[in-house]
């Protein structure tokens, strides 16, 4: 397979897709010359849809065929969402580019046509960090577990099977679907997962690093980095209870974690300088677990 044509791998939802092809885009642009690829596949993450991913081996399903097709020169690189990504990389296919970050937050879905949530239903919830998170805010409504890419779960929502769904902003956006949103939830009120918001590219080591240097947002990326190191600090792979997200202003960083692991759930958060990111998410990690 020539240098000159470049199969990118992805996830065959719609979500997935939309977001490989603003990657395609971005390439397209930094190399003219290339001819794109797009190679879809359905995950065992996508298949698996009776049980919750920490039942069936977390969020890194979602990468399993993907990095075995990289593994095995099927495709050149992978667009994922980062969130799905678990924070143990391969340093043989590691991220090369992240994205510039969408809007990171969480937020919460009614039925279409409706504006008030029925407390007589359940909220449907893909993830323990939301749930506990969300818990915290209504200790009266029920949660339930909810499957599936993000369309397959707001059909449910519209079939009556649940009250309201909670989601994350950047998915939805990017399917432009912003207008289903009734209620955003602040950082103080739902800290997002590590990443949430930004694509990574991935790739086998030493591999196009001019177009992976040009597709990646140097402040995304270091956002994404602090968030992974204090994720994995807190022994957070993609299905544990644990919200990391980080921002920045001029010199200064503004880190914040979610620590649902053990009898109490707790969150903190901590400012400093942006160099030292590496410091701020031990120190963190620190106070959350003691």
């Amino acid at each position: 397979m020539g240098k000159n044509i470049i199969r990118i791998g992805s996830r065959a939802s719609r979500l997935a897709v939309i977001q490989s092809e603003l990657i395609m885009a971005q390439i397209r642009q930094i190399a003219p010359d290339v001819t794109l690829e797009l190679v879809t596949m359905t995950t065992t993450g996508d298949q698996v849809l009776d049980k919750t991913l920490d039942k069936i081996g977390g969020k890194g399903l979602f990468l399993k065929e993907l990095d075995a097709a990289l593994g095995e020169h099927r495709v050149d690189l992978c667009v994922h969402s980062l969130k799905d990504v678990p924070v143990e990389e391969n340093s043989a296919m590691p991220v090369g580019a992240y994205s510039a970050r969408e809007t990171p937050g969480d937020v919460l879905v009614l039925p279409q046509g409706v504006s008030e949530l029925d407390p007589a239903l359940p909220v449907g919830c893909a993830s323990a960090r939301r749930t506990l998170q969300f818990h915290k805010l209504h200790p009266e409504l029920e949660i339930k577990p909810v499957r599936g890419n993000v369309l397959t779960r707001l059909d449910k929502l519209d079939r009556g099977e649940y009250s309201a769904l909670i989601l994350a902003e950047a998915g939805l956006t990017r399917l432009g679907l912003a207008h289903r949103i009734s209620y955003r939830f602040t950082p103080e009120e739902m800290i997002p997962a590590a990443g949430q918001g930004i694509m990574a590219v991935q790739g086998r080591a030493g591999e196009y690093a001019e177009i992976l240097e040009q597709l990646n947002d140097p402040e995304a990326a270091l956002c994404a980095r602090t968030e992974r190191l204090l994720s994995r600090e807190l022994g957070g792979d993609c299905s544990s209870p644990i919200g990391c997200f980080a921002v920045t202003e001029g010199d200064s960083m503004l880190l914040r974690g979610f620590y649902g692991v053990g009898a109490t759930p707790k969150s903190g958060s901590i400012r400093g300088k942006k160099t030292d990111a590496v410091q701020l998410a031990k120190e963190l990690a620190a106070q959350l677990k003691a």
